[in-house]
């Protein structure tokens, strides 16, 4: 079956994952959400990932989540610009996530990106998701 909103399905399973206290959830890999989850890790929002084979040609990954004194570091996760309503902004427009304190993962014409990264590169973009 294919999905239509791939992004978003992850996003659900790191959520469904943490309000179950797993240590590490599956999703089906790609390399657009590996550069989402690069930039998770790169965040401190998970732990780590990795790809592995599940099946001859079927990969996934295995997202390690994280947690401080018994609670999840991402307290609130969602998707921002979907298949049905896509958001752009330019980087003036961006508004910061919970006053600075959470993210936005931007997809740029330079890759995926935080929103911290791409008012450094000064180049704005599609707002995928906010991390808090």
């Amino acid at each position: 079956m294919s999905m239509s909103d791939t992004l978003g399905d992850m996003l659900t399973r790191i959520r469904n994952g943490q309000t179950a206290n797993k240590s590490v959830v599956d999703a089906p890999a790609s390399r657009f959400r590996a550069n989402v989850l690069d930039v998770l890790k790169r965040e401190g929002y998970i732990r780590n990932f990795s790809q592995v084979e599940k099946r001859p040609g079927i990969n996934e990954f295995k997202i390690e989540l994280k947690y401080y004194d018994g609670k999840p570091v991402i307290s609130e996760i969602k998707r921002v610009s979907t298949p049905g309503r896509r958001v752009y902004s330019a980087i003036d427009d961006l508004p910061k996530t919970y006053n600075g304190l959470g993210i936005s993962i931007l997809s740029t014409p330079r890759g995926v990106m935080s929103d911290n990264e791409a008012r450094a590169a000064h180049v704005g973009g599609e707002v995928l998701c906010q991390v808090f």
